[in-house]
């Protein structure tokens, strides 16, 4: 029997295909954006065969399918969500306009960016709740009656409901949506105390509208994708990824849509997390992981803490402080526009850029010859030699290498550069920009970039990340024979889990915990019915506790773990030392003697699902590594240089390469730079050594100036 993990991207639409004695598959196909099943189908059709089975008898023999997607990601960034209508207690029309008044310094103002429902769609309902959960205006029906009718008359095909405090106590906001369930039925609503139980508005209400607004579209979405992977012979179980890391149920997705955004990216740090566990000394719990991930339209990065994956509520779509948080508790995956499809292009000052704009999958880089004409990393990375012609992709994509240096020839000369150094100078400059998120990234959570091991993912990563490294001044890179699909094979290892949260304000300085038990036992509650309403699949199952704090009008909390769900009069010294310890950790400072604000109270509930023991298959490797051929690349002011090509699933296991080197996977190229060395792993996989000869400081450093 068989398990299927898709990531669906911006340009590629990844699939893993992992069997029960640990043998793995990967395909990769251009992603078909007008039904995601199309691309599927394409990719499984290359795995398929290998297994002398058609599509249909291959999902037909799959237990479990896994599915990630950028779907919603793209919807809210582009516009094409739901019409939503936004409504919210009279006096505060305009909490999606003013977001939280943030700017990146003290000295650079920014202009209010575009609310994410505009003000003819914002409806004030005539209520007021407190703070002490005490409804001093009641609710006027009427007036909800008169929203709900200028919604529809708006032509909204949905509704988002955040009213003051009703964390505190939800009664209007229920009454709320009863009433749009009777006076617009089947109009889809989302209610915020239900989504995102949290006290500041902002997050709140961001997270109610961008959910409601993903409802009719994700809906839909995945019911044509249940509806066609039936359709093939599929009848097991459908799980989606979710942005917290781990898997729903398709049900579970549709009815909180918010958390399919940044599905696919968050599996990433999961599959790094078991590739660390089987190459790593002592594991991931030993390390502090840099998970890289480059794809065909952005380069994720993320960060797994001695074994922990990270997590954040400050997620962004469309620029931090000007466009929508999601609010909700994510993956910590930052994501900027640099991949493998990411345009070189020049500003009006004569500049070289890379980036943000992608040709995606269509029209796609030049070199596929698939109506692409304007230069991309992919492009300058075939003109330099990296890539084969005729094995990309496993060899289903034929490259056009005249078309990739035509299109380099012209941009070389309105820069005064030859081809080799306008590709070359282009593949610097996206370099460049990931190094500068990773330094932000790993630099703003006190990690020192030079002390962590990078686990890189994607189909672009092994193009440039011994160059990357080698910038951070990183010592080792994993690089798993997997990276090609990175972000599916994660959900290879994913659990269902889901997170529910109640607010409790408290003080370590006088704690009382009856309050805060009633709210912890609030939350393990839900988390048991969700665990139950999971069956036999959660039959290894666990809950645990959390509490949001921070010192003393500090203006952000930090998540604390608890040991146990049920606290005692003596417990605030207890949380007190723990944060200290959490706050030390990011901060490098902790504050003894400082008492704690508790914010709100969580349990997070998770079903362990079945994975594979994946194994590195001994069939058809060499006894020696032998190049397959030799070709010449190209090296920044080092030139051009004779470099050995190898196929990866020949060489024997614990083979050492030395640079100049590419390997060939059948998703993935890995480039060893001059000074560095790849070894085989005993599992398959590569780890890099960027140091390991005298030359690769004056390499990079050539590179560097060039």
């Amino acid at each position: 029997m068989y398990t299927i993990s898709v990531d669906t991207g911006g340009t590629f639409t990844d699939v893993v295909v992992a069997d029960s004695a640990g043998h793995i598959w990967l395909a990769k196909a251009l992603t078909t954006k007008e039904r995601a099943f199309l691309a599927i189908e394409n990719a499984l059709g290359v795995i398929a065969p290998k297994l002398d089975l058609t599509v249909d008898a291959l999902l037909g023999m799959t237990t479990r399918f896994n599915y990630g997607t950028t779907r919603s990601t793209n919807a809210v960034v582009e516009g094409t969500a739901a019409r939503t209508a936004f409504f919210t207690t009279a006096g505060f029309p305009d909490i999606l306009l003013l977001r939280e008044g943030g700017k990146p310094d003290p000295f650079r103002p920014l202009p209010y960016g575009k609310p994410y429902v505009p003000r003819h769609l914002t409806f004030e309902i005539d209520e007021r709740m407190d703070a002490e959960a005490t409804a001093f205006r009641p609710l006027d029906e009427d007036s909800v009656k008169t929203a709900i009718d200028g919604a529809l008359a708006q032509g909204a095909e949905a509704i988002g409901v955040c009213l003051l405090w009703s964390v505190a106590n939800p009664t209007h906001e229920i009454r709320v949506g009863e009433l749009i369930a009777e006076h617009a039925p089947g109009t889809p609503f989302t209610l915020s105390h239900q989504l995102n139980p949290v006290v500041r508005e902002y997050r709140r209400a961001s997270a109610t509208v961008l959910d409601a607004s993903l409802k009719p579209l994700m809906q839909q979405f995945f019911a044509d994708l249940e509806g066609d992977l039936n359709g093939a012979g599929f009848a097991g179980n459908l799980f989606i990824s979710t942005s917290y890391g781990g898997s729903w149920s398709p049900e579970d997705i549709a009815g909180r849509p918010i958390y399919s955004i940044g599905s696919g990216p968050s599996m990433a740090p999961v599959s790094a997390v078991h590739d660390a566990d089987l190459d790593l000394p002592g594991g991931s719990a030993a390390h502090d992981l840099l998970v890289a991930d480059t794809g065909g339209t952005t380069f994720d990065v993320g960060l797994v803490r001695a074994g922990h994956i990270q997590h954040t509520n400050e997620t962004w779509l469309g620029g931090r402080w000007i466009g929508n948080i999601t609010g909700t508790r994510a993956v910590d995956v930052r994501s900027i526009g640099s991949g493998g499809g990411s345009i070189a292009w020049l500003d009006s000052g004569g500049l070289l850029r890379v980036g943000p704009r992608s040709a995606g999958s269509a029209p796609g880089p030049v070199c596929y010859g698939l109506g692409g004409t304007e230069p991309t990393v992919t492009d300058a990375a075939f003109v330099l030699g990296y890539l084969d012609s005729t094995n990309f992709m496993d060899g289903t994509l034929a490259l056009d290498l005249d078309a990739a240096r035509e299109t380099y020839r012209q941009l070389g000369e309105r820069i005064g550069m030859t081809t080799e150094q306008a590709a070359h100078a282009a593949l610097t400059i996206a370099a460049d920009n990931i190094v500068t998120a990773i330094r932000e990234t790993t630099i703003a959570r006190g990690v020192d970039p030079r002390e962590v091991t990078i686990v890189a993912g994607g189909g672009g990563s092994g193009m440039n990340i011994g160059r990357i490294a080698g910038e951070l001044g990183t010592r080792h890179v994993l690089l798993p024979k997997t990276a090609g699909a990175m972000s599916a094979c994660g959900a290879l290892f994913s659990d269902v889990i889901s997170e529910f949260t109640s607010v409790a304000y408290s003080t370590t300085a006088d704690f009382d915990p009856v309050p805060v038990n009633a709210r912890l036992a609030e939350v393990r509650a839900q988390a048991e019915e969700f665990l139950t309403g999971m069956g036999d699949l959660a039959a290894d199952s666990s809950i645990e506790y959390f509490v949001e704090a921070r010192y003393k009008q500090q203006a952000w909390e930090l998540t604390v773990a608890l040991p146990y769900g049920d606290l005692g009069p003596g417990d605030g010294k207890m949380l007190e030392e723990a944060f200290h310890e959490v706050h030390e950790r990011i901060f490098g400072v902790r504050e003894p003697g400082q008492y704690l604000e508790l914010l709100s109270w969580s349990a997070r509930a998770t079903a362990r699902l079945p994975k594979p023991t994946l194994r590195a298959d001994d069939a058809g490797r060499s006894t020696v590594p032998t190049p397959i051929r030799t070709g010449r690349s190209y090296f920044g002011d080092i030139g051009w240089v004779a470099t050995s090509f190898y196929d990866g699933p020949a060489l024997p296991l614990e083979a050492v390469i030395s640079g100049p080197a590419v390997v060939q996977e059948p998703t993935t190229t890995l480039v060893v730079y001059p000074g560095q060395q790849a070894t085989v792993t005993r599992n398959g996989n590569y780890l890099i050594d960027t140091a390991a000869g005298t030359a690769a400081g004056t390499a990079f450093d050539a590179d560097k100036e060039n």
